[in-house]
């Protein structure tokens, strides 16, 4: 929604964790004609492309903002989720967002500060917050109902409850995407 994600657009995703890999396929629902996902760990990239990610960036910073210019014809995607909430992210975020591109940023930002003058001479709409999941619960449950998309599918460890602080440590070293707990 704050994107702007749309049909017939480009779509950048920064960040593969389970709301970055969420968001492609929302981009996949919502009609995107391109969708670039930014990952560097195989397992997410295969979750991607199979959520609907048409092209894979593994560069970072700098070097992923100029690869995404190279597979955009030196524009910038029309619009970018940001899914990490970190100032490298959100930088990466912006610049690889063409002229009159959105970003939504759904990533909690983490002590990130915006330069004023590059973002106001980058014509980037920047929109973000909390997503207004009632307004979109109804149709997203008859989705899963009807087997029409499998978010589930990002719950890829599932650990007994006890072991949750196993499940935060799997996450933050990559070796799982989202942690199911089991009582």
């Amino acid at each position: 929604m704050a994107a702007e994600v749309g049909p017939g657009k480009t779509v950048t995703v920064v960040g593969d964790g389970a709301v970055g890999l969420l968001a492609v396929l929302a981009a996949k629902r919502l009609g995107a004609e391109r969708i670039i996902a930014m990952s560097r760990h195989e397992p997410r990239q295969k979750l991607a492309a199979d959520y609907g990610a048409t092209h894979i960036v593994t560069e970072r910073g700098d070097e992923g903002v100029a690869r995404i210019k190279d597979l955009t014809d030196g524009l910038g995607a029309h619009s970018v989720i940001e899914a990490v909430g970190t100032q490298e992210s959100m930088m990466q975020a912006i610049r690889a967002t063409r002229a009159g591109g959105h970003v939504g940023y759904v990533g909690v930002a983490h002590d990130v500060e915006l330069p004023g003058d590059e973002l106001f001479f980058s014509h980037v709409h920047l929109h973000g917050g909390p997503a207004p999941v009632r307004r979109f619960l109804p149709e997203l449950i008859d989705l899963i109902a009807t087997r029409q998309i499998d978010p589930g599918k990002v719950f890829d460890l599932t650990l007994p409850l006890d072991e949750a602080a196993e499940g935060y440590k799997a996450m933050d070293e990559r070796r799982a995407i989202k942690v199911l707990l089991n009582p």
